[in-house]
């Protein structure tokens, strides 16, 4: 059984409620967590303890406006890559400044990339450093004109 199937069996609905509880506010406590459930609050350390050990945690982070940080363009970069490097290719991808996400896809295209710039100019030179990355045939760049929705929790 894969690690992944592994951890997913042994959520009961006691982590599950606790990972809603975090996913809505990562600052809660485990105090008014455990008061909230109406579970000791050792019980809820513990069980966050082991979702981390176990990698269901990754961190916490805040959520952010990207745009007031003066992040005023979001780029959507396909890339066809050589095949038997295609997981180089994306590793080297990941390292760029400004890329926010590294998806290893399905389809015409093999890799799928989410990046933020504060101006054109640095968009135009992360397409073009993207360009000289041995092992990528093709790229094509979507500008992102509005984000409808855009929340990395997962919904459980």
């Amino acid at each position: 059984m894969d690690l992944a199937k592994l951890v997913t069996a042994h959520l009961d609905e006691l982590d599950l409620k606790i990972l809603r509880l975090l996913m809505e506010d990562a600052r809660r406590s485990s105090k008014d967590i455990a008061e909230k459930l109406g579970v000791a609050t050792g019980t809820v350390y513990n069980r966050i303890k082991r979702l981390t050990e176990e990698g269901v945690i990754k961190g916490y982070i805040p959520i952010i406006d990207a745009s007031k940080l003066g992040f005023e363009l979001t780029a959507l970069v396909l890339i066809q890559a050589d095949g038997k490097f295609l997981v180089d290719v994306e590793n080297e991808i990941s390292k760029v400044e400004g890329v926010v996400c590294v998806y290893d896809i399905t389809g015409d295209f093999d890799a799928a990339i989410i990046a933020r710039f504060k101006d054109r100019a640095s968009m135009n030179k992360f397409i073009k450093s993207l360009i000289a990355i041995p092992h990528i045939k093709r790229t094509v760049t979507n500008v992102v004109l509005n984000i409808v929705k855009e929340d990395p929790r997962v919904r459980v």
